[in-house]
């Protein structure tokens, strides 16, 4: 029913920001990228979305500005702004072009959440129906309500989410925040009630499973575009973890 339309020159923001909602509960149905403005502005005049999210600022150019011209075209869209300032300045000029709420970096998925539904309820005159609060804002892995866990793990979550293609380890993330491996690793066992090697696998493996059910990619690419670089070890993983292998699955849908 609806579209989207994402503007950040980061593409990890990028993926994080499309793991960040179960967008097809609230009724989008196609959600487009740009990491320009340049392809920001073609995209949206193409799409015509109905919410774009711009980061405020896109390699040189500023977000405000882009969404100013498209306001101009007077395309029926929605517009929301995300920053890692809070520069008064930055909010200012995004609410003069009119954005429907300014949230800042690292964007809490509640936040965004509300923000969601109060434009598809106020200014889409949409409904809620086919989205539930309660799963919307639980891990799709753990089962667990965000508001449950505390920050730390949550920027955990957010990060497997964001860069769960690449070679993301335990190790890696601990560094990040300046922690012990082992220490960090406890402390998400102890929350998650799994290792965080068992959650990347399993994200990994869901995210696969979609890619084998709606799509007609090659299962070497789609092990690729979920971090194994080693086919094998991809058919491994997903032969146990669903009990049965890529193609069978396939076959059977």
């Amino acid at each position: 029913m609806y579209k989207l339309l994402i503007v950040d020159d980061e593409p990890q923001i990028l993926e994080g920001m499309k793991r960040s909602l179960d967008w097809a509960r609230y009724g989008f149905h196609r959600i487009e990228t740009s990491e320009t403005g340049e392809g920001a502005l073609s995209k949206a005049v193409e799409l015509l979305p109905d919410i774009a999210i711009f980061d405020v600022c896109i390699g040189t150019e500023r977000g405000y500005e882009i969404i100013g011209k498209l306001k101009e075209m007077r395309l029926p869209t929605q517009y929301i702004i995300m920053s890692g300032y809070s520069e008064f300045e930055y909010a200012r000029e995004a609410i003069r072009c009119g954005v429907k709420d300014y949230l800042l970096k690292p964007v809490e998925r509640s936040k965004l959440q509300q923000v969601i539904e109060k434009i598809i309820v106020e200014d889409l005159h949409g409904t809620l129906d086919g989205a539930s609060g309660e799963d919307l804002n639980a891990d799709p892995i753990l089962g667990i309500p965000y508001d449950q866990l505390s920050k730390l793990t949550n920027r955990i979550l957010m990060m497997v989410k964001a860069e769960y293609a690449q070679n993301i380890t335990l190790k890696s993330v601990a560094e990040r925040f300046r922690m012990n491996s082992t220490y960090l690793g406890q402390l998400f066992l102890k929350e998650a009630h799994m290792k965080f090697s068992e959650y990347l696998m399993a994200y990994r493996m869901l995210h696969a499973r979609e890619l084998i059910l709606t799509t007609s990619e090659k299962i070497s690419s789609i092990a690729l575009s979920v971090g194994y670089p080693n086919l094998n070890y991809f058919y491994t993983h997903f032969q146990s973890y669903f009990g049965k292998s890529p193609s069978e699955m396939r076959k059977q849908s």
